[in-house]
């Protein structure tokens, strides 16, 4: 989608979050429930429009992950927003799902563009080691990993692992597409619950990033592989059968970050262009 807002039409920004529990991802399809789908719907019947409207998201995730802080957009008529905009938000708390809600609607500034325009993605992996299980009430959310976790094995791990980087050895490849990633955070914290929660940062993400760092770093923190093992797979640069992709409820979009209103369409190009490693071709990636 272009950056260029069309005369008479106002680009809106909506914040929303969901449970991704019985979504088949964010990406409408055809013959399943998926969380674009719900909230087009949505949209297309408060505004009472003729036709469905069209979103732009921050990050599609996957079947069965959720999202705190997902950014969405969508370009409507002028003078539709001019009568929907202060009611847009109890119309939909009214019409969607109980399992998506959107907490915040507003014009978004010039340049503005939700995938684009972000300068970094915040995701949270929760995990359970304790040998009972899991709590019943946040089994949705959190992994159980029936094996006790070294979070500070964990931690010397994953440092091996930020800085720009080819990730395709964590990545399911998809044609046309780089895995050149910037990987600006991956730290894992043992909560007072005694919940393992992996913070991971960076500027984007391939297709099953974070889930296969996630199952390469548990298998170092319970003991199956040493600390220097998801840096040897990562400068492989091609998928080790090893590397387990964990299930998706643990997973989590907290956050999605952009820069300065000056600065959106700058950011939006440069994300546009195709990313090579120093001293590599256009070509090769």
């Amino acid at each position: 989608m272009s950056d260029e807002v069309q005369p008479g039409f106002v680009r809106v920004r909506l914040d929303l979050s969901y449970d991704g529990k019985d979504f088949s991802g964010w990406a409408k399809q055809r013959e399943r429930r998926t969380v674009q789908g719900e909230l087009e719907s949505a949209l297309q019947t408060v505004m009472r429009l003729p036709d469905p409207v069209d979103l732009t998201v921050a990050g599609r995730t996957d079947a069965g992950v959720h999202a705190r802080g997902q950014v969405a957009q969508v370009d409507l008529p002028e003078a539709v927003w001019a009568e929907h905009a202060d009611k847009l938000l109890r119309r939909l708390a009214g019409r969607l799902p109980h399992d998506v809600r959107v907490w915040k609607v507003a014009e978004a500034p010039a340049g503005f563009n939700a995938r684009f325009s972000a300068i970094w993605r915040r995701y949270a992996y929760r995990v359970g080691d304790h040998k009972g299980g899991v709590d019943p009430l946040r089994r949705g959310h959190v992994l159980w990993h029936d094996w006790p976790l070294d979070v500070d094995a964990m931690n010397t791990a994953s440092r091996e692992l930020l800085g720009e980087h080819d990730f395709a050895a964590y990545c399911k490849k998809r044609e046309g597409a780089t895995t050149i990633r910037t990987l600006q955070q991956l730290s894992w914290e043992r909560g007072a619950d005694g919940i393992v929660t992996a913070t991971v940062r960076a500027d984007a993400f391939c297709h099953n990033m974070v889930r296969s760092l996630v199952g390469a770093l548990l298998y170092v923190g319970d003991g199956h592989r040493t600390v220097d093992w998801p840096g040897r797979v990562l400068a492989a640069g091609v998928r080790d059968p090893a590397v387990h992709v964990v299930r998706p409820h643990g997973l989590t979009l907290e956050e999605v970050g952009y820069p300065a209103d000056e600065l959106l369409a700058a950011r939006s190009r440069e994300a546009r262009n195709m990313r090579t490693l120093p001293g590599l071709s256009a070509g090769c990636c």
